[in-house]
């Protein structure tokens, strides 16, 4: 799978071909040893060129090769005799030069790139390190500092950064290919030891322990327990330390290690959930492959609160035409400052001008968009005020409009039902800061049609989104599974927690933020309302019910309690922390809350126990998991990716633990039922902890692993 050609009368041309982006699967690294071997034997051909087809250079190792036997050449070897090669080897870097494809181009003696091209080492974002020579070339050609930069981050660098940082040697405008064969003739007879790189001795910057010391404070604390970015500093400082070759087997050591890491496992499990998702199906049998989406070129945003604000910016950044709706003239003033704010400091950020800021029209009135093809509803959480404000787009919008809500939990049904064609109404739920964050939920009911999920779900792509189809329930995925994770963390505290406890417990495992932080950043009034809404919130209740039961069902009143001190939080400067002002981020415990909570747990009888992370972690994990099993039961997620997905790209669930499904059956579903048996039977009054028939189910089919669980959904669905 690699094309030889001689050009130019000795330019021997090697093509990568293995669409879409020249992996470097077995069939391609023998097909470059072949052909390598061919150039370097015929006399005629004095210089080489490699490049791939369909103007993409190589985009890497073939991660579909993982976890099985690896057939074919190894790439080191391969590597290492075209850097040994007594004829000039240039590397032609159209589109993308990747992991295993960058080291490829790094054992080239020259790097000719495009200047749309883009490089980089992202293996650290499977779990891995580069280990092709990636660590102990790359610190070799621009230095320490730069490569640990690049290989800890897996950030990709375009070609005017690369040349800048010494990866590439020039930058073409036009056809790369044609300025390698051009530049490869220029340099058929130049001498080459000063073109291999891991003969270069790797420059040592002069505070070499003070930087490798920063490094890996800067690693552990951003990796939050992720083990390959720390592998990577130790492999870039073997590179400055040791000979390259031995170098090399400390680099070759690490990755031993990390290959067969539960972590490995967890993110290139995630690296095909993602990519799973776009394959939506919903349980009609509509499918993303048999339904066609809508072309949207005009946009309608209704409401311009934060959530508004951030779609409307979102929107307008993929260059649709959008118009925005604020019925309040003071906050359709602020919010056109700070909308044009938001757009300037993005284009700013990718080094453009801001294009978007003139894709934006303003209105306070609805009628405005009469003539766009799709609308997004961002006011209030309020079901009589979204139920108008549908009732008005019905009668405004042009034939065929989609109608889509972004609530986080309200009925999309009951939203549908208030238009003339309910067919056409889905949900989009964003996650704030909405051009920021990368989920979308698209919610669809029983009467959306396929065309309008497909159309939510394009239009989610076009705006840098990992759209995620599911179905309608209070909370849809998301929000429903956080419920019970938010109110175990409550009963924590009145067992004997603190918040400083659990939220340390959570974030040790790899949240950015646990429970109380974050509520603390959200507002806790957010919560008290909606239990407000719900009829849970005492003042609401038939008098004489006991304060900690609803239902008969556990309830926790501690959130309703610190809101009717007015404590929301960051904003008011005290909510389950303390705050040196309204507005601060750094939480600082709080004296008062902690007597608070003493005096609460005398009050109720309540006597604080040791409460320890592993306990944290079960009651608050397993509680959520086993929402996620009866989200699968329902049918509103097709499968364990889409739930996974959503939480690790809108709750903050920590990538290299794969998701919380994924992390079920890594801990073990048998481990997770008998822990969920364990609490439900210590508080029988809180029915969520009741282990789902799904979870009961799969372990008695003796728990497969995740990616076969469908099949066992699929029986129980048809047996229902």
């Amino acid at each position: 799978m690699a094309h030889y050609t001689r050009v130019s009368g000795s330019v021997g041309l090697i093509t990568l071909q293995n669409p879409p982006v020249n992996a470097l699967s077995a069939a391609v690294r023998q097909g470059i040893v072949d052909t390598v071997k061919r150039a370097l034997g015929d006399p005629k051909v004095k210089s080489v060129v490699i490049c791939g087809q369909n103007g993409i250079f190589c985009g890497g190792a073939d991660i579909k090769e993982f976890g099985t036997n690896m057939s074919g050449p190894p790439l080191v070897p391969m590597i290492h005799a075209i850097e040994a090669a007594n004829k000039p080897v240039v590397a032609a870097i159209e589109g993308s030069a990747l992991g295993g494809g960058l080291e490829l181009a790094l054992g080239c003696h020259y790097r000719i790139a495009h200047s749309k091209a883009r490089l980089g080492l992202p293996e650290v974002s499977l779990g891995l390190l580069p280990a092709a020579g990636g660590t102990q070339r790359l610190p070799r050609l621009i230095g320490v500092p730069a490569a640990l930069d690049l290989i800890t981050t897996g950030r990709h660098v375009a070609a005017a950064e690369a040349l800048q940082l010494g990866v590439v040697d020039r930058v073409a405008e036009h056809s790369t290919v044609d300025a390698a064969v051009k530049f490869a003739l220029s340099v058929a007879a130049k001498p080459l030891d000063a073109r291999r790189i891991s003969t270069y001795p790797c420059p040592c910057p002069s505070d070499f322990d003070a930087l490798f010391e920063g490094a890996m404070q800067k690693v552990r604390q951003n990796a939050r327990g992720a083990i390959a970015p720390v592998a990577c500093v130790q492999a870039v400082r073997a590179a400055a330390t040791r000979p390259y070759l031995q170098g090399m087997e400390r680099e070759k050591e690490l990755m031993a290690t990390l290959f067969t890491s539960g972590q490995a496992r967890a993110l290139q499990y995630c690296f095909f959930a993602q990519r799973a998702v776009s394959k939506w199906s919903m349980p009609n049998g509509a499918r993303w492959d048999t339904s066609k989406p809508r072309p949207v070129h005009k946009a309608a945003v209704i409401g311009l609160g934060t959530m508004g604000r951030g779609i409307a910016v979102a929107l307008a950044q993929t260059g649709l035409s959008v118009v925005a709706v604020e019925t309040q003239e003071k906050q359709l003033m602020e919010a056109k400052q700070a909308v044009s704010g938001m757009l300037e400091r993005g284009a700013k950020r990718r080094g453009l001008t801001p294009a978007a800021l003139h894709k934006i029209s303003y209105s306070h009135d609805i009628q405005a968009v009469a003539d766009v093809d799709l609308v997004i509803e961002a006011v209030f959480e309020d079901m009589a005020l979204k139920k108008k404000v549908f009732q008005q787009l019905s009668a405004v919008c042009k034939p065929g409009t989609f109608l889509c809500t972004n609530t986080s939990a309200l009925d999309v049904d009951h939203l549908a039902s208030q238009t003339r064609n309910p067919e056409l109404v889905v949900g989009m739920h964003f996650f704030a800061p909405a051009h920021v964050m990368k989920l979308l939920e698209v919610v669809y009911g029983p009467q959306s049609s396929p065309q309008a999920v497909a159309t939510a779900m394009q239009l989610g792509k076009k705006m840098g989104k990992v759209g995620v189809a599911v179905g309608n329930c209070r909370g849809f995925v998301g929000n429903r599974m956080l419920k019970p994770y938010i109110e175990q963390a409550f009963f924590l505290l009145e067992e004997g927690a603190t918040p400083e406890l659990v939220d340390r417990a959570l974030e040790e495992f790899g949240f950015p933020m646990g429970v109380f932080r974050m509520s603390d950043l959200s507002g806790l009034d957010v919560g008290w309302r909606v239990r407000k809404g719900d009829g849970l919130v005492e003042s609401g209740l038939a008098s004489g019910q006991p304060t900690r039961l609803r239902e008969g069902r556990r309830y926790s009143p501690l959130g309703d309690l610190l809101c009717e001190q007015g404590r929301f939080g960051q904003k008011t400067g005290r909510g389950w922390y303390q705050y040196d002002q309204p507005g601060s981020r750094v939480a600082r415990s709080d004296p008062w809350f902690h007597s608070f909570l003493e005096e609460y747990r005398a009050r109720h009888g309540l006597v604080a126990r040791r409460i320890d992370h592993q306990e944290v972690l079960e009651r608050c994990l397993y509680a959520l998991i086993n929402e996620g099993f009866r989200i699968l039961e329902d049918g509103i997620a097709a499968g364990p990716e889409d739930i996974d997905i959503i939480y690790v790209f809108g709750y903050g669930w920590p990538r290299h633990r794969g998701g919380p499904m994924f992390y079920a059956g890594m801990v073990g579903l048998a481990r997770v039922l008998e822990r969920l048996e364990h609490y439900h039977q210590a508080h029988p009054d809180v029915p969520y902890l009741q282990p789902c028939s799904l979870l009961r189910r799969l372990v008695a089919s003796g728990s497969p692993p995740v990616h076969r669980w469908r099949e066992v959904i699929k029986k129980l669905h048809s047996q229902l």
